[in-house]
């Protein structure tokens, strides 16, 4: 099959509501399939949702409410998620705060349309603040390809997509439809009200997405969580700079030259973004630029990659 329909999710979380959360999930679903989509993406931590935007004192208190309320990859939850895909007969990289045990993770879950956990991965490398609630994933987090009957899927989350090596290595692994999974992201505040980086805007994320899909020759699917009022005081935030609400989307479907492929919605409105694609068009962008083939140069620059995961108890043998 080289003609697939892709989409992309754009959507506010059911913040802190792990029930809330896997019933919206399963609405998206089951959505999408109405309108024939073969592969959705959803957003960085969907499940139960992320935007931590202060301090860590600040949410000291939201932990605990929020460790309870995170997904465990096998649990009745995710199995109700599983049987939507399988239903819907659709591959689903589902973005989740992953618990095991005592420690949460960035997860990110690709479903088969079989209903099957066919690989999962953990963000790398949490970025700033996060790194204060969620560990890092280690070797296998570094397989971000999965074969499907609509292609090759592969996904990351968020800043992972400002690791050119994390970048690279996903190329040189066929991808061709990649999942580009954010959070809420705001648009530039006035430097006189609040000292800001552009990097932290859904215009830099936006573009930042565009640009995988330039460098890799691949079809890339931006899903991102919105904001709204009701919601500020739940997350312990305020209608300040640089939040906006409603606001944080930026979703878009691009093609493997960088072309947008969909028509955005505002940075405030849910929705599910779909594009029709054919995966032969990837030939014709490989033609200019295979950044992992022709135009790359092994003799003068390579990419060294441990695949080995690290334990943490290794017993002895006799």
């Amino acid at each position: 099959m080289t003609k697939v329909r892709v989409g992309a999710v754009q959507a506010e979380p059911g913040w802190l509501d792990l029930g809330k959360s896997v019933d919206k999930t399963i609405s998206l679903i089951q959505q999408a399939a109405e309108d024939g989509v073969n592969v959705l993406g959803f957003p960085e931590v969907w499940i139960p949702g992320s935007l931590w935007t202060k301090s860590v004192l600040d949410n000291t208190e939201m932990v605990h409410k929020y460790m309870a309320n995170s997904l465990l990859r096998d649990s009745p939850e995710m199995k109700r998620i599983q049987q939507a895909a399988k239903e819907a007969k659709m591959v689903v990289v589902l973005g989740y705060s992953e618990r095991d045990g005592a420690s949460l993770y960035m997860g990110q879950s690709f479903i088969s349309g079989d209903g099957e956990i066919v690989h999962h991965r953990r963000k790398i490398k949490p970025t700033h603040v996060e790194r204060t609630l969620w560990g890092e994933g280690q070797a296998e987090s570094l397989k971000t390809v999965i074969d499907t009957p609509f292609g090759k899927v592969g996904g990351l989350n968020c800043w992972e997509h400002l690791q050119p090596l994390l970048r690279y290595y996903e190329y040189a692994q066929g991808v061709q439809i990649h999942i580009a999974s954010w959070p809420a992201e705001f648009s530039m505040p006035d430097p006189a009200v609040l000292a800001w980086q552009y990097h932290e805007t859904g215009e830099a994320s936006y573009r930042a997405s565009q640009f995988m899909a330039i460098e890799g020759q691949t079809f890339v699917v931006v899903a991102s969580q919105i904001l709204t009022e009701q919601n500020l005081e739940l997350n312990n935030l305020t209608a300040a700079p640089p939040i906006k609400t409603p606001g944080g989307g930026f979703s878009m479907i691009f093609g493997p030259d960088g072309k947008p492929l969909a028509k955005a919605l505002t940075d405030g409105e849910e929705g599910i973004l779909v594009a029709d694609i054919d995966l032969r068009d990837i030939d014709r962008a490989k033609a200019f630029i295979d950044t992992v083939g022709h135009y790359a140069r092994p003799d003068l620059l390579s990419l060294l990659v441990n695949p080995s995961q690290d334990k943490h108890i290794t017993v002895m043998k006799k």
